[in-house]
């Protein structure tokens, strides 16, 4: 018998999208940070980092925006060339302000990667044993500060480093 939880819709694309506002209504650039190993992934490879993808998504950097239940899509500009992106709502790590560092974190979800037999339902902590090499770098993203380095749409994707070289995570009340 299904409880009724079991038949709720993800709340991830909801908060994407009040996050999403909450940053342009305080006047500031939002980002998201993607997992690009994720099945059904389409963005630009070459401005990746540590398997993640950090994209600027101002309503001046990007055109079609769609910020849907099931997958993000919209068109921006890549070294000068424009390029569609598309990606499922799953794949989203994080959602946070250029400016401030302030947003949301999402946990990651198992996944297989290339290669991998599909997760049965209810054996996820089993495909995650298996597997010689993590999907996860092992580290929650860390969120650098505005001074940080720019690449070509905004941040650099996070290096998670803090004093110490051990994990940074910004909490945000």
């Amino acid at each position: 018998m299904e409880s009724e939880t079991d038949t709720m819709t993800s709340t991830k694309p909801y908060l994407i999208r009040a996050i999403y506002e909450w940053i342009l209504d305080n006047d500031m650039t939002p980002h998201l940070v993607v997992d690009v190993r994720y099945p059904g992934v389409q963005a630009p490879k070459e401005f990746v980092e540590d398997e993640r993808l950090v994209l600027n998504l101002s309503p001046s950097a990007v055109r079609a925006l769609l910020l849907g239940n099931e997958q993000i899509e919209f068109n921006a500009r890549f070294g000068g060339v424009a390029r569609d992106v598309y990606f499922p709502v799953e794949a989203v790590l994080g959602i946070f302000t250029r400016e401030n560092g302030q947003g949301m974190v999402f946990p990651e979800l198992a996944y297989p990667l290339p290669g991998e037999p599909a997760p049965e339902p209810d054996s996820t902590a089993h495909v995650e044993q298996k597997r010689s090499k993590p999907r996860s770098v092992g580290r929650p993203l860390g969120i650098q500060s505005p001074q940080g380095p720019q690449g070509p749409q905004g941040p650099k994707a996070p290096s998670g480093k803090g004093k110490g070289g051990g994990p940074t995570l910004k909490v945000v009340k």
